[in-house]
């Protein structure tokens, strides 16, 4: 039994390896997005300062360790096997979670996860317990009160980082403006100072007494001279930033470089217990069974993890390098870099996220208090801070999302917020810290336009709701996991240890197809920072015949596929067809909105000379696309219910039309592929033939309903409605024709 017990918690430390992989996409990336954000450096340079920052701060972690060990429940009245069972099936559920909402792309909290798994886990337990006889109750079994302050601190910090972030950000841009570099010459030295004197004293100060090297001499030492070591370190910083500036050094990127470091530091302090530290504790409480003779684990209570971890440095410096190395390959890493630099970017693009009804109330309610604010606010107070805030006078680097001044201020504040919490043994959530200062921060510096508030504000309400989402799926799927192994025995573990490592394989096979899919998509990007107005229309025309060619390659196999499923009666093809053509109209909207955003790139004359053409052509895929949505509602509704199917005395003229609108569609995505305007006088011909051919099969039905002769009324109905919009869509193609001929002159 001792084999099998080491065994499980070998499997602990092998998810911890993934653990520390999957969180560090979800977590880890939060202290390199504002300095990928504005550009300070190459991605290479910032990924080696945050290294550096992760394993000095992995070694002032070692206190964090003791919420793992006690912060959620009483040891004391838990035994070995009780502990075991709640640790395994916290580290399951933490994997599975994280993968989840990284192959989505969204930030959630390790944090969260791993309190509410502890707390889930803990409380099935002690449930169990007492539903067994014993005497105890849930206060004796579970560290309520530590438990409530833990969860507490962590929503706290989501409020207080974005009013923290939002206030700081203001004062800044109101002393810098957006135009900085004018306004650098004396205040560059004591933001510089109260920058670097922040990060010193949270991370150094309030850090030692946790760092394994300190002695209680030094730590006295330094808590004693506390004052003098800020006031001297201010004044040293203010001097050092003052005259790297007269010697031209650009302060504002040492400053977010720092404020990466410390960020890093204050992320593997605060974090690296959501990912080693159940691990840990599960070693500990298997080293004092083996060392007490094994024999029953359930008889076998753990009060010696209420004592403080002492964890080897070696631990701390090897979860550091898988940090790392998962850092600098992970893609899903980088998949949740785009989501919080997108929310936070002072320019308009590629939006993630949709409108919702709360974000454009939201929108609507903050527009009123705006103008109110607006009405009161004396004019020339007025135009003062709008000169402040002139954000056609902003300074960024080529691709930066936004500047160095907000780049300085997400990093240096989320720092100092959460070794805050860190020095105060609260495991605030690196996550909602960094996220919430980088959305206040942006909001203060007028980031969201009425463009793209409502998308903006939609993608915070969904990380937010992802975030509570987190915590009910960590409490319940861990409480029902381990009741699960807990009554079922030390082979269910082993089962789903199974099933964990499956859902992780296919679980990544799933994301790296779809990002492979997603690469195609550089050009947008290239439209966005090309800067020249010139060559922006042709690479517009280019990015919108790259998608409409591919439009009408998918609207020709899907009338195909419409077509054969309602001739052969196949409901599971029309079923299919509806999910397919309902995903596209989100992707052909969202290509509309990205094409509008590169018309505004474009030189204002030739944006207006073009622009009948470029909606023209958009909404007739928009129109086509409805059509084929028509064909195949009243298509699925009839074979659904089993109706009569098609005469055969209709098929013939129904497969030539199939047949020929195969052509058609071909014909005109070769048109686009070749860039050939010239054939549009032959396409427009065979749109009008085919129209006739069309009128031709109607008169048809028309004359076989007056003979009796084709069937049912109902399956008739379906007929002609397939053949009137079939119609529609050669004359949209007929109008899609003379759009693209437009645009190409």
């Amino acid at each position: 039994m001792e084999t099998l017990f080491l065994c499980v918690i070998i499997f602990l430390f092998m998810l911890a390896v993934f653990d520390l992989s999957v969180g560090v996409s979800n977590d880890a990336v939060n202290f390199l997005n504002s300095a990928i954000g504005s550009r300070a450096a190459s991605f290479k340079r910032v990924l080696i300062i945050a290294s550096i920052g992760v394993f000095i701060g992995a070694a002032m972690s070692n206190g964090m360790m003791d919420i793992a060990r006690h912060g959620i429940f009483r040891p004391e009245h838990f035994s070995f096997y009780d502990l075991v069972c709640i640790f395994m099936a916290v580290m399951v559920t933490d994997i599975i979670l994280l993968d989840i909402f990284n192959s989505l792309g969204m930030p959630t909290s390790t944090t969260v996860s791993m309190v509410f798994e502890l707390l889930g886990a803990s409380f099935a337990v002690a449930l169990i317990k007492m539903a067994g006889g014993t005497d105890l109750g849930l206060a004796d079994l579970l560290n309520t009160e530590k438990a409530f302050s833990v969860i507490l601190g962590i929503f706290l910090s989501v409020a207080i980082a974005f009013v923290f972030g939002t206030l700081v950000q203001f004062i800044s841009r109101t002393i810098f403006t957006f135009n900085y570099k004018s306004r650098m010459k004396w205040k560059i030295g004591i933001f510089g100072g109260i920058c670097i004197t922040a990060i010193v004293y949270f991370l150094l100060i309030k850090g030692t007494k946790d760092l394994v090297f300190m002695t209680p001499e030094v730590k006295a030492w330094i808590s004693d001279n506390t004052f003098l070591l800020i006031t001297a370190c201010f004044a040293a910083s203010t001097l050092l930033m003052q005259g790297l500036h007269a010697l031209g050094a650009n302060v504002l990127k040492i400053i977010v470089l720092t404020g990466t470091f410390s960020l890093a530091v204050a992320f593997a302090g605060n974090d690296l217990v959501n990912f080693i530290g159940v691990p840990l504790s599960g070693l500990a409480a298997y080293q004092d069974y083996a060392a007490n003779g094994g024999g029953n684990p359930s008889g076998h209570l753990m009060g010696v993890l209420n004592g403080p971890s002492q964890t080897p440095v070696w631990f701390l410096v090897g979860a550091g390098v898988i940090m790392v190395a998962a850092l600098a390959t992970s893609k899903k890493a980088h998949a949740v870099t785009k989501t919080e630099i997108g929310l936070g970017s002072s320019r308009e693009g590629e939006e993630m996220f949709g409108s919702s009804g709360i974000a454009r109330r939201l929108v609507r309610l903050s527009l009123n208090v705006i103008n109110f604010f607006d009405r009161i606010t004396p004019p020339r107070v007025r135009r003062w801070f709008d000169k402040r805030f002139n954000t056609d006078e902003a300074i960024m680097d080529q691709g930066a999302a936004f500047d160095l001044i907000r780049g300085s201020v997400n990093l240096v504040l989320a720092g100092t917020l959460i070794a805050l919490g860190t020095s105060m043994k609260l495991p605030l959530s690196t996550t909602f810290v960094t996220f919430m200062v980088a959305m206040g921060s942006s909001l203060a510096d007028r980031a969201w336009s009425r463009e793209s508030a409502v998308f903006r504000i939609t993608g915070v309400i969904s990380v937010i709701g992802g975030w509570f989402l987190t915590a009910g799926a960590a409490f319940i799927g861990a409480g029902i996991i381990v009741a699960l192994m807990h009554l079922g025995g030390i082979w269910v573990m082993f089962a789903l240890a199974a099933l964990t490592a499956f859902i992780i394989i296919r679980s990544n096979r799933r994301f790296r197809n779809r990002r492979k899919e997603e690469e195609g998509d550089t050009l947008f990007q290239t439209i966005l920072s090309s800067g020249c107005q010139e060559q922006t229309w042709g690479l517009l025309n280019l990015y919108m015949s790259g998608h409409q060619q591919k439009f009408m390659a998918y609207a020709c196999e899907t009338f195909r596929g419409i077509t054969e499923a309602f001739v052969n009666e196949d409901p599971r093809a029309l079923a299919k067809a509806q999910k397919s053509l309902d995903l596209y109209k989100n992707i052909l909207k969202n290509d509309r909105r990205k094409e509008t955003l590169c018309l505004r790139l474009v030189s204002r004359p030739e944006a207006i000379a073009k622009s009948a053409a470029f909606h023209l052509a958009n909404s007739c895929c928009m129109g086509i696309l409805y059509n084929l949505r028509r064909i195949n509602e009243t298509c699925k509704e009839h074979t659904d219910n089993n109706f009569t199917p098609l005469p055969e005395n209709y098929w013939t003229g129904f497969m030539e039309l199939r047949t020929r609108m195969t052509i058609l569609f071909n014909n005109t995505a070769d048109m686009i592929s070749a860039q050939a305007p010239e054939v549009a006088g032959n396409l427009r011909r065979q749109c009008d033939e085919l129209k006739a051919f069309v009128d031709a099969l109607s008169q048809k039905l028309y004359d076989g309903l007056r003979e009796g002769d084709s069937g049912t009324m109902t399956v008739a109905y379906v007929y002609l409605n397939t053949l009137q919009e079939t119609r529609e869509i050669i004359s949209t193609i007929r109008k899609y024709i003379r759009a693209y001929t437009l645009l190409q002159q």
